[in-house]
């Protein structure tokens, strides 16, 4: 059990001072020759930054044998490290991701490596794989077996006319003679090909459960050897990471001759006879083509069903039931979460792969709101009794991703039942391939690492209290992923019928969760395993009792449901058709849906109409009303004072009251400029309330409203708060209330008249002349670029996302290759003191100015790979430095930084150096001599003042958060709207301001020559764009504050 203290009485200082177990606990990558003293000295920075453990998580980079001894000596050394601290330290258990190969491990016996079944025509010549990628999709290779050919008829609308399994070659020639219309295609059994995202072997067959039980042999049981006493207690869990079927392929359109591919193993077709009585390799067209007269195959849909039934069984039931017996719990997620498409294609549904985790988790990727993703998952939490949710949070956000949408995101997240933060994530290492594997680091790398334990006290407090009781929910909604299943055939033919249903699911949820009546999906097939019957007015699914429960528009449900359905309906529960009634039981047609809705309340499938229908049913509503920051020319064509449209809600219940969280979704459409409103909180039921700040650990009793025994709570928010009450039975009038801020007469802080950087001025050396070995100097190119021409040369595998492990490299470590590289750097002026940092820098011969210089230890820059050397000054005019570099498969080619006291100056791709700035004002500081600067500032300027409380607000700004010191008191955060700060009480006079930009590594390590804007994917091949992508012109990012603060002060309340 993780949350041991839930079940005691509430301790205020619990939430004041949360414990480990509450806390984040990021992916730590594993991604380099792992040394022991950088790994224990990482840990005392998980500490730092509040966090309460950290995952081991092997990534791009690992340079030492995975699960071998050297790997295990220091994940002992940490483990011992972490129990020191009282760290948690959580396991994960694959090299990299999918979960199942174990690196390769378990994939090298064939017998272990996924299947596919291929449905070609027949002499059909296929073309090489398609660019290698990091998932199970298949890799064809040679080993296939024939497992059936059919002659199949099309009519001329291309649905089946007919179709027939040959049983000989003989046949074969009798159907080609007698039906020159039809074609002949035949099905392959193939086993997955070797790529080098496996360690250039293969997916694991997630099908099979012996080929599981063999990943639990090499994985789990030897972690199990090393650290089985400590499982269930300084070792809470093991995570696994995006399991998933080989993908489904379908046509574009019914003619279309081409492969089309299937998830299948070796006995798929005999325990699919065994469980529905037909064989599917019988009636296998009807996976691919569409039946006549707008028919549903009942085949497709038993495939669709089988296939999630055996990956549940193999995997997650699997692997759930060995860390039960261990006493360790299971967390992970799925692959492909999101949509009923992408569940479809990869699991099947998300929700029964789920079940038997014990701590079932999602992941949250790009800052998206996958809505469907979180609400699937937390789901299955209720209904299984699970005590916690994990979110794989914050990954593929990129460097400038602020405090304020790390807040936000990890906020809404909370309102749909996570409470297992594992942040995305901190790298052990910054070099080669690995700083480019979805920054940013969560990690010292950032120079905001300090302070993030504001934010993981703000959401350990929160989890405190919301890992409490059960959860508030009265409404069941039948998922509607088996209705998708039988439209999974050609795109022309039943695309926009799989688009219906797309729509209509996220429009559901969409209306649901902004409409504030929460709800849980009820996945049937987790349902068909209850063995509770129904018997009264509240539906039971595991856990959980339901008030009313939706079937939305449904185009087929299981017996199973509609008998539990029927039996609820009988005793007195609200069953509610929306839309469409389902025409289809258990894919095939039938009246019972008919009848049973006849009998049951029908709405027609909008917003307004099931929000009505479910109004009896809600617990919480919330208006809001704007009081400032509002276009009002805008605003006259909007209502106010109405529900609002962008706030989440979760209430749990205990023994003697509930808990309220409340908070905001989405990012403002503009960060800098936001607006203050008064909401209006209306629970069911009278309680005294309290307030608790979970940025601050204080608590409150507040004073409410009472009407039609309902609670009535005002509150003033901006664009990220969030709210967290405690409600007891009871009334309770007097008390704090929210106050209405408003500034007084404001001014403009005057401009600087000083500025401090917390580390060098850097200018990037990305971009240079080359040679390969002894050849000819070629023109400038950029770095990475050069990397790869040199690798295509030699015959290396090119530098990319997808590239086998360096453990499983055997190269010799000097193959007698050299590259050469040439920076021209241009200065405008002469400058004393500058570093070179660069990796590998010990074995680089360096040449500066003609003058060879010899490495010295100066430190390192940003990361521990990045070490520094002194060279002789830049000289006013051309400088010249050349790097030669022994050059394998091994080597990495990275960009290299001059530091110093200097300035840079960018025109376009042109860079040249410049004297140090004198004064840097407010507005972009990248255009006022520091384009590539990557750590913190401080602006320093005077306010003369009254008497009073002096306030401060700063919104326009570009970094990971501000802070704010008047003359030498303490730093205080500036981070969210309406970025106003009370800096305290001040005396007449004039006070020293000194405001603090937490910067980013944006422009210094980010994908400078990217080119589109739009992209959202911050992954590796972000740095080798092509085309109108790439551009060798620097793409910046604005940094600093870049509007002037303002400053007012309030005369001092009497008390």
């Amino acid at each position: 059990m993780l949350y041991k203290r839930n079940t005691q009485k509430f301790d205020r200082s619990l939430f004041e001072n949360p414990t480990n177990e509450y806390r984040g606990a990021p992916f730590w990558a594993w991604n380099c020759k792992l040394d022991k003293k950088t790994l224990l000295e990482e840990i005392d920075h998980f500490v730092e930054m509040g966090m309460g453990g950290a995952h081991i998580h092997c990534r791009v980079g690992l340079d030492v044998p995975y699960l071998g001894e050297k790997f295990f000596e220091n994940v002992v050394a940490c483990e011992e490290k972490m129990k020191e601290k009282n760290l948690l330290c959580w396991l994960y258990d694959e090299d990299r991701w999918p979960s199942g190969s174990a690196g390769g491990l378990v994939t090298r016996d064939e017998e272990y490596r996924a299947r596919f079944l291929v449905l070609e025509p027949e002499r059909y010549e296929h073309n090489k794989n398609e660019g290698i990628i990091a998932a199970a999709k298949a890799v064809r290779s040679s080993k296939r077996r024939l497992v059936g050919s059919f002659f199949i008829c099309l009519s001329n609308d291309g649905t089946l006319e007919k179709y027939e399994r040959i049983k000989s070659n003989s046949e074969s020639e009798k159907f080609k003679k007698k039906d020159q219309k039809g074609t002949i295609w035949n099905a392959w059994l193939e086993i997955s090909g070797d790529t080098p995202w496996f360690n250039n072997e293969a997916y694991v067959n997630t099908l099979d459960k012996k080929a599981i039980d063999r990943f639990i042999e090499v994985t789990h049981e030897a972690y199990y050897r090393y650290f089985g006493k400590d499982f269930g207690r300084e070792i809470p869990a093991i995570f696994t990471d995006e399991p998933q079927t080989s993908h489904k392929e379908i046509l574009a359109e019914p003619l279309e001759k081409k492969p089309v591919i299937m998830p299948f193993t070796d006995d798929f077709d005999e325990t699919f006879q065994r469980e529905f009585g037909v064989s599917l390799l019988e009636h296998l067209p009807e996976l691919v083509w569409e039946l006549p007269d707008g028919g549903m195959s009942q085949i497709r849909y038993y495939y669709q069903r089988h296939i999630c039934e055996r990956f549940s069984q193999a995997f997650g039931d699997n692997i759930g039931k060995w860390c039960e017996e261990h006493e360790i719990a299971l967390t992970g997620h799925m692959l492909n979460e999101w949509t009923l498409y992408s569940q479809t294609l990869a699991l099947g549904e998300v929700m029964r792969p789920l079940k038997n985790f014990t701590i079932p988790g999602i992941d949250m990727l790009c800052d998206r709101r996958e809505l469907s993703t979180a609400k699937q998952t937390e789901s299955i939490v209720h209904q299984m009794g699970r005590e916690g949710m994990m979110s794989e949070i914050y990954g593929v956000t990129g460097w400038t991703f602020d405090f304020r949408n790390h807040k936000l995101s990890g906020d809404w997240q909370a309102a749909l039942g996570v409470t297992v933060r594992v942040p995305h994530l901190t790298w052990v290492s910054m070099g080669g391939e690995a700083k480019r594997d979805y920054p940013a680091s969560i990690g010292y790398q950032s120079p905001w690492y300090k302070e993030y334990r504001y934010l993981e006290n703000h959401f350990a407090r929160l989890n405190t209290a919301m890992t409490r009781g059960r959860p508030d929910v009265r409404v069941g909604i039948i998922h509607p992923v088996e209705s998708y299943w039988v439209c999974w055939g050609n795109q022309k033919q039943t695309g926009s019928m799989r688009q219906t249903l797309e729509s209509n699911f996220e429009n559901l949820i969409s209306w649901m969760l902004y409409g504030l009546i929460d709800f849980d999906f009820i996945s049937e097939s987790v349902l068909a395993e209850e063995e509770k019957e129904q018997c009264t007015n509240q539906f039971v699914v595991g856990q959980m009792k339901y008030d009313v429960v939706i079937i939305p528009g449904c185009i087929t449900v299981r017996k199973s449901t509609l008998d539990r359905l029927e039996a609820f309906h009988r005793a007195g529960g609200n069953v509610v058709f929306m839309g469409e009634v389902p025409a289809y039981l258990d894919g095939r047609p039938s009246e019972y849906p008919a009848v049973l809705a006849g009998a049951c309340m029908k709405v027609e499938y909008n917003a307004g109409r099931i929000l009505d229908c479910l109004e009896p049913y809600r617990m919480v509503d919330i208006t809001s009303r704007f009081m400032e920051g509002v276009d009002s020319t805008r605003m006259k064509h909007r209502e106010n004072g109405t529900r609002t449209n962008n706030i989440f809600y979760q209430m749990r219940t205990e023994e003697d009251g509930k808990w309220l969280f409340v908070c905001h979704v989405n990012k403002p459409l503009n960060e800098h400029i936001t607006f203050t409103e008064e909401l209006k909180i209306t629970v069911r039921g009278e309680y005294q309330v309290q307030y608790f700040n979970t940025l601050t650990g204080e608590i409150s009793e507040l004073g409410a409203d009472y009407l039609n025994g309902d609670t009535v709570i005002a509150a003033y928010t901006s664009a990220h708060d969030s709210l967290l009450f405690r409600l007891v039975p009871g009334r309770r009038t007097k008390g704090y209330r929210f106050e209405y801020h408003k500034p007084g007469a404001v001014k403009y802080l005057p401009q600087p008249d000083h500025f401090e950087m917390e580390e060098e001025n850097c200018y990037l050396l990305d971009q240079a002349e080359y040679c390969f070995d002894e050849g000819e100097w070629q023109p400038e190119e950029e770095l990475l670029r050069i990397d790869n021409l040199f690798r295509e040369k030699l015959g290396y595998p090119l530098r990319m996302e997808a590239l086998a492990q360096p453990w499983v490299q055997s190269i010799e470590e000097n193959e007698g290759h050299v590259l050469k590289l040439r920076f021209q750097i241009y200065s405008e002026t002469d400058v004393k003191e500058v570093m070179l940092a660069a990796e590998h820098i010990r074995d680089t011969e360096i040449v500066w100015n003609k003058e060879k210089i010899e490495y010295s230890n100066a430190g390192w820059y940003v990361d521990r790979c990045l070490l520094k050397c002194r060279i002789p000054g830049i000289q006013k005019g051309m400088n010249v430095l050349e790097l030669t570099i022994p050059f394998h498969q091994k080597t990495n080619i990275e960009w290299c930084y001059l530091l110093g006291d200097f300035g840079v100056k960018v025109m376009g791709r042109e860079r040249r150096v410049t004297m140090l700035p004198e004064q840097i004002y407010y507005g972009n500081f990248v255009l006022q001599g520091l384009p590539f600067y990557a750590g913190n500032l401080v602006y320093e300027t005077t306010a003369e003042t009254q008497d009073g409380e002096l306030w401060i607000e700063s919104s326009h700004y570009r970094g990971a958060l501000l802070q704010v010191q008047v003359d030498d008191g303490e730093y205080r955060n500036l981070i969210f709207a309406p970025y106003r700060l009370n800096c305290g009480k001040v005396k007449a006079g004039k006070h020293k301001v000194r405001i603090k930009v937490f910067g980013n590594r944006a422009n210094a390590f980010g994908a400078v020559h990217h080119a589109d804007a739009s992209e959202t994917w911050y992954g590796p091949n972000l740095w080798r764009t092509q085309g109108n992508k790439w551009s060798y012109e620097y793409q910046l990012e604005e940094m600093g504050i870049l509007t002037t603060p303002l400053y007012w002060v309030e005369q001092l309340k009497e008390e």
